[in-house]
């Protein structure tokens, strides 16, 4: 009797190593996908949070750099008193008129309109010499001008590009460097001289295409 219950004994005792083994094998076994897992875990986290973090970010605000004038500026026309032209120029600007030159300004940028009688037109050579001494003597720092011969919607112009200091701000004491545009226009004794001038690194191409692709005579 005491035989049969020690085998009994080891039976059990048997029985229960054995499930400890199957058990410790089963824990060995599903631990590296535990681990897989939190891995895996762990990763779409960090792309989540990336993700939450670039959709929460503000867009970037788009502004000018300084002289630009707005691709969405409008413009006018405008015509002198006595007519004889027209020319369209950027609308909102501040107007100041002395003798036969008209100004148009904005912040940094400059369109001015200056009527002259002339007995004869325009050429390179005149603007190049003439103009060219004279502005030297007026337009402070002036350098580089280039005197070419162009065509616009008018007709056949004189274009002087030069560069100059602007005057200084009146509040800040401030000076841009500018570049200018001169176009002259000629028409049966009457010249009209289309200045244009902003920071020279500003990007106003087309504004000024604009200005001066709109002069017409009347």
């Amino acid at each position: 009797m005491a035989r049969v219950r020690t085998v009994r004994s080891l039976g059990v005792v048997g029985l229960v190593l054995a499930a400890a083994v199957t058990a410790g094998c089963s824990g060995s076994s599903s631990g590296p996908p535990a681990a897989s897992h939190a891995s895996s875990g762990s990763g779409s986290t960090s792309t989540s949070t990336t993700t939450a973090g670039a959709s929460a970010a503000p867009a970037p605000t788009e502004s000018n750099p300084p002289g630009d004038i707005p691709d969405n500026q409008a413009y006018v026309a405008f015509r002198p008193a006595g007519g004889g032209f027209t020319v369209k120029v950027p609308e909102g600007w501040a107007r100041t008129a002395q003798g036969g030159t008209t100004v148009f300004t904005d912040k940094l940028n400059r369109v001015e309109i200056a009527t002259a009688s002339a007995s004869s037109a325009p050429t390179v050579a005149s603007v190049g010499s003439e103009v060219v001494s004279r502005l030297r003597g007026q337009v402070p720092k002036f350098d580089g001008p280039k005197v070419s011969q162009v065509n616009r919607h008018a007709g056949s112009a004189v274009l002087l590009k030069y560069q100059g200091d602007s005057a200084a701000d009146p509040v800040t004491g401030k000076v841009v460097r500018d570049a200018f545009e001169r176009y002259a226009f000629y028409r049966q004794g009457h010249e009209v001289d289309l200045t244009l001038s902003g920071p020279v690194n500003a990007d106003n191409v087309d504004p000024w295409r604009i200005v001066t692709d709109s002069f017409s005579w009347k």
